[in-house]
């Protein structure tokens, strides 16, 4: 069975006034191959009249984002023409590839009238194969996410990437990810087995939950061995957990700002390609 190895304590990372924990990377550790980045925007609540979130234009390449919304919405933009805003409940899917200018902004409405936010947003590495591809953005309203339920509905799994039992996901991955959503009512419990030599990826957004005995609270990341097999996951209280597993790519990782190459030369080409518009015009 699967084992937890480490658990590690997200960290403070505020930005004015949005309330912010960073569980990837930290001072105690830097990624989880391929899971390369966690931010965890809230939980909080902003008035009427508020500035939103603050993530104007700015340039990614060679990685992914999925954005998984818990309470608020959020407006993407980007270069190549894709506009949308998501609520509670949907997931963002952007892939920056080879280069991709984007903002990720609040709806005027939510400037406007305020309410809940809670936001968290994962970094996934591409393989050396994949840095380069073609740009995309895919954006899913919570009606649109495949739900499985187990243990008489106490547990409900939000289907993001890969398959359960034979349904398939919201998304589809050409790196062989699985992700899921995992929503815990009280005495809720569910077993799940992982293909050996998959790294794991396990963070607790709400509550607590216990996986194959060893008790994850929230905003704590586990970190798991790669022997796979059944992982048992339970919580005593009203839990979210974000899970997921992948097969490490095992290749070099460079990351600067917002670029992740396999290599300090393609790094400075990345920023010497942004600054002369290789990237692509921002439209206002």
């Amino acid at each position: 069975m699967a084992q937890v190895v480490k658990i590690y304590k997200a960290v403070d990372a505020h930005m004015g006034d949005l309330i912010t924990y960073r569980a990837l990377p930290t001072q105690y550790i830097d990624y989880i191959d391929p899971f390369l980045f966690l931010n965890h925007h809230g939980p909080q609540v902003y008035k009427p009249h508020n500035r939103g979130l603050p993530f104007g234009p700015h340039p990614h390449r060679g990685m992914e984002t999925v954005t998984f919304m818990i309470d608020g919405d959020i407006s993407h933009k980007d270069n190549s023409g894709h506009e949308s805003v998501i609520g509670s409940g949907g997931i963002q899917y952007m892939r920056a590839g080879r280069g991709v200018i984007h903002s990720e902004v609040s709806s005027d409405e939510f400037k406007q009238n305020g309410g809940p936010l809670e936001i968290l947003q994962l970094w996934l590495n591409l393989p050396a194969r994949l840095k380069m591809s073609e740009p995309f953005y895919i954006g899913k309203q919570k009606e649109e996410i495949p739900v499985v339920k187990s243990d008489d509905g106490r547990v409900e799994a939000d289907l993001i990437f890969g398959d359960w039992d034979g349904q398939k996901a919201a998304l589809e991955s050409e790196t062989g990810l699985h992700f899921n959503v995992i929503r815990f009512q009280p005495e809720g419990k569910i077993t799940i087995t992982v293909p050996a030599g998959n790294n794991i990826f396990f963070y607790v957004v709400r509550g607590e939950v216990t996986a194959n005995g060893t008790a994850v609270k929230a905003l704590h990341l586990a970190e798991f061995d790669t022997t796979g097999g059944e992982l048992t996951l339970s919580a005593d209280t009203e839990s979210i957990v974000l899970f997921g597993y992948a097969h490490p790519f095992n290749e070099p990782i460079v990351a600067q700002g917002p670029f992740v190459m396999n290599t300090e030369q393609e790094i400075v080409e990345a920023y010497r390609d942004y600054q002369m518009g290789k990237f692509g015009d921002w439209q206002h």
